[in-house]
C-alpha cells in the first residue's frame, strides 16, 4: 500500500495547523485599510522551512479549510468563507504561495547558502503573498493597486521580514537541534 503521509507526518501536519490557527487567532491592536497585524506570517513560514512544501502545503490548507468551514481560525477568532472573498481574503490565499516558496530551499547544501536560499524563498513567498492580497484587496474595495500597497502591504512588511528571518531561523536550529539526536 503507498501512503502519501505516515502517522508522525500526519500529527506534524496538524500539530502545524493547530500553531497556524494559534498566531492568527491574536491579532496585534494595529489596523490598516481593515487588514490586522497577526503572526500568521512567522507560522506560515515554520510551516515551510520546517515541514517542506508538501506538508507544509497540507497544513496550511487545513488552517484555511477549517477557517473557510466557519472554524474561527482567523485573525480576531473569525472563520467563513465570506473571509475570502472580502478585504483580507487575497492574502489567505496568498498563504499556500508562501508555504511553497519557504519549503522549496535547499535543505542539503552549506549552512551559508542554507541562510540565503532559505531567506531569499522565503521573502519571495512573503512577496508574492502580499501582491495576493494588495491585488484583492484593490478589487474588492474598489482602490487603486497603489492605495492598497501603501494601507495594507508596506506598514506590514518590516514585520513580515522579521517573521520570515525569525521563521527560518528557528526553524535552522531545530533543524541542526533533530540532527544531533
Amino acid at each position: 500500500m503507498n501512503r502519501r503521509f505516515d502517522t508522525a507526518s500526519l500529527v506534524l501536519i496538524a500539530l502545524f495547523a493547530a500553531i497556524l490557527s494559534i498566531l492568527s487567532i491574536l491579532p496585534i491592536p494595529i489596523s490598516f485599510l481593515g487588514v490586522p497585524m497577526t503572526l500568521q506570517t512567522l507560522a506560515v513560514a515554520l510551516c515551510g522551512y520546517l515541514l517542506g512544501w508538501k506538508r507544509g502545503l497540507a497544513s496550511v490548507g487545513i488552517y484555511l479549510l477549517l477557517g473557510s468551514v466557519g472554524v474561527p481560525v482567523f485573525s480576531g477568532m473569525q472563520g467563513g468563507f465570506q473571509k475570502f472573498v472580502g478585504p483580507t481574503g487575497g492574502f489567505l490565499y496568498g498563504f499556500l504561495f508562501m508555504v511553497l516558496l519557504c519549503g522549496l530551499y535547499p535543505k542539503r547544501c552549506k549552512p551559508v547558502l542554507q541562510w540565503v536560499f532559505g531567506i531569499l524563498c522565503g521573502i519571495a513567498g512573503l512577496l508574492l503573498c502580499h501582491a495576493c492580497g494588495v491585488i484583492h484587496l484593490a478589487v474588492v474595495s474598489h482602490i487603486t493597486v497603489g492605495k492598497a500597497i501603501l494601507g495594507a502591504s508596506l506598514p506590514y512588511l518590516p514585520k513580515d521580514l522579521a517573521s520570515v528571518a525569525a521563521a527560518f531561523a528557528l526553524s535552522f536550529a531545530v533543524q541542526k537541534r533533530i540532527r544531533t539526536r
